[in-house]
């Protein structure tokens, strides 16, 4: 079974950035329920139908699947409530490999780095630019971002 071992971060500073435009994605979900999700994703030419199961620890079963880029924009067509909108950068740091997305929208302003291990038992480096760890905050999964965006959680 494809499972997603994910640790998630605020990241505190702008140190990480090193110039490069990043790749806009666009993302929605058309079921997110606890025990599933099921996303659609578009990112440059490229779309995926992604399906996860309940989150244990950091770890999920996670399949992912090419679809056609006409498929997916329909596809985001059928999306509730909201469309992910958001850039993301890749920075390799310490031999892993960061994603770190920059949300527009009504979630922007919110800056959050994520590193996928091939453990749950392995812990990377941390890079100096990274800051509170919120793996386990469900607030950040992106799924409830696009039901609750940062803009209207209270300050």
């Amino acid at each position: 079974m494809a499972a997603e071992i994910e640790r998630k971060f605020l990241v505190a500073d702008d140190s990480w950035r090193d110039g490069t435009a990043g790749l806009r994605i666009a993302q929605g979900y058309l079921s997110q329920e606890p025990d599933r999700t099921v996303r659609v994703r578009i990112a440059g030419e490229n779309a995926w139908l992604t399906i996860k199961g309940r989150t244990e620890g950091i770890t999920r079963p996670e399949f992912e699947y090419p679809i056609p880029l006409d498929d997916a924009r329909a596809l985001l067509g059928l999306c509730l409530p909201s469309v992910i909108d958001k850039t993301r950068h890749e920075v390799f740091f310490a031999g892993h490999l960061w994603e770190i997305d920059v949300f527009h929208g009504e979630n922007e302003g919110l800056v959050v780095a994520e590193v996928e291990l091939a453990d749950e038992s392995v812990s990377p480096q941390l890079p100096p630019w990274v800051g509170a760890e919120v793996s386990a905050d469900a607030r950040y999964f992106n799924s409830c971002l696009a039901v609750l965006p940062y803009a209207t959680w209270p300050r």
